[in-house]
C-alpha cells in the first residue's frame, strides 16, 4: 500500500469490517519491549517463561491492541481518526510465530459526533480467540489521500 486513503463517517456503514493478518516475530517483541518500556521477562527470557503458566515467550498483550489502533488510523477509518478508546479482554497467549487474523466490525455509529464503534476481535492460526472487544472513535468528515510515510530502518542489539 504506497498509499493511504480513509474512509469518512459518510462513507462507513454499520457491518462493515476490515481484516488483517501478522504473524508475530522476534523482531515485533524486542521493539515493542524497547517501544513501550515493558520488558518483563516472560516475552524476553525463554528460560524464565518456560517456568511459567504459559510455557514459553509470549507476546506483550498491547502488541494486539496495537494492532488494531494501526488498522483503525490506517485502514478505516484511517487518515484522520481520533482514537476515543479500546475496552480489551485477553483471552490467549500470542506465541512467537503465531499469525494472528483481526476482525474490525462497525458496530454503531453516532452522527452527532461522527463517533464509530467497533467490535474487535483477534484470533490465531488455529481459530482461537487471543482477544476480543471494542474501540471507539471519531471518524474524519474530510477525504483524505495522501502517500504511506516511509520509516526509517529500525535496527536492534
Amino acid at each position: 500500500m504506497t498509499q493511504l486513503e480513509n474512509r469518512t463517517f459518510d462513507e462507513i456503514a454499520i457491518g462493515d469490517k476490515i481484516q488483517a493478518e501478522k504473524t508475530l516475530t522476534e523482531r515485533d517483541i524486542l521493539l515493542f519491549a524497547e517501544v513501550s518500556g515493558d520488558v518483563n521477562p516472560v516475552h524476553l527470557d525463554a528460560e524464565y517463561a518456560a517456568g511459567t503458566l504459559f510455557k514459553q515467550r509470549i507476546a506483550h498483550g498491547m502488541w494486539t491492541g496495537a494492532q488494531i489502533s494501526a488498522l483503525l488510523g490506517v485502514q478505516m477509518p484511517g487518515p484522520g481518526t481520533i482514537y476515543l478508546g479500546q475496552n480489551l479482554s485477553f483471552r490467549a497467549p500470542v506465541y512467537l510465530g503465531d499469525t494472528i487474523e483481526f476482525e474490525l466490525t462497525v458496530s454503531d455509529k453516532r452522527d452527532d459526533k461522527k463517533i464509530v464503534h467497533f467490535q474487535c476481535k483477534a484470533s490465531n492460526q488455529h481459530g482461537k480467540t487471543v482477544a476480543s472487544g471494542e474501540a471507539q472513535v471519531i471518524a474524519p468528515t474530510e477525504k483524505i489521500r495522501l502517500p504511506r510515510p516511509t520509516l526509517p530502518n529500525i535496527t536492534i542489539g
